[in-house]
């Protein structure tokens, strides 16, 4: 318990912590990883289904795979983890999450200062004209959606030969350079240009902290300690710690 006393106690003296997310906090919300056992790209061809070229060639095909991610992000709730993020930020610990995922599930946990790498669900837009619509005003009876000029509707998620949105790039690596402790969870943190932000955090003198049962290049590289457990046991433990501290302060 060593560990998540010292783990506890760096989060709490930080003046300004932010947390990277990836597959691996949603996984026990019942989300498999994409890449891992039983995801999506073990049964699908990630270029064949997800590339935006893919897309706009043949979007009735992509959208069986997009109603598939849809309905899955739709079925699931927050867990242990997402809650305790939210929480840490209420404690005004935690300052952001930076988040790899597109299931919405950090926002439905409670967080508000969340920044979505890869987009979501919530909202979808013309591929053509860009007009942007709700999910919940779109029918998925005939696929693909078409927008009112023609062109077919999409989420907000980006799609691999996309680049990622700019407001949200440029947020993220505004507070990686900015904090001063990143906490890394559920993710190896090894594809770009997420990879990035741990070490352009560490680069500028924050301490990077890892919560991933697997070990990853990562926690071999630059994290300081690792919690090699579940998001959600390791946030058990370390939420007790950190209400313990802060009702005695």
């Amino acid at each position: 318990m060593e560990i998540y006393q010292k783990f506890s106690e760096l989060l709490m003296q930080s003046r300004y912590a932010i947390a990277l997310t990836g597959a691996g906090i949603s996984v026990e919300s019942g989300i498999p990883d994409f890449r891992g056992k039983n995801g999506l790209w073990t049964r699908l061809d990630p270029f064949e289904y997800g590339h935006i070229d893919s897309f706009r060639s043949n979007p009735a095909k992509v959208w069986k795979m997009l109603m598939e991610m849809g309905a899955l992000v739709e079925s699931v709730n927050p867990n242990g983890a997402h809650v305790a993020l939210a929480e840490l930020e209420k404690l005004g610990i935690i300052k952001m999450v930076i988040t790899q995922n597109v299931d919405s599930l950090h926002q439905r946990a409670g967080s508000s200062d969340v920044v979505e790498l890869h987009g979501h669900f919530r909202r979808m837009h013309c591929d053509t004209c860009l007009k942007p619509y709700l999910r919940s005003d779109i029918s998925l009876l005939r696929l693909p959606p078409l927008c009112s000029c023609g062109g077919p509707i999409r989420p907000d998620i980006v799609m691999f030969g996309e680049g990622l949105p700019p407001e949200e790039y440029s947020r993220a690596f505004e507070a990686a350079r900015k904090c001063d402790l990143m906490l890394v969870v559920g993710t190896s943190a090894s594809v770009v240009p997420a990879a990035e932000l741990p070490r352009i955090a560490s680069k500028h003198g924050a301490r990077i902290l890892e919560i991933n049962p697997a070990a990853s290049e990562l926690g071999r590289q630059i994290a300081e300690l690792h919690i090699r457990e579940p998001a959600g046991r390791a946030f058990k433990e370390i939420l007790k710690i950190v209400r313990s501290i802060h009702a005695e302060g």
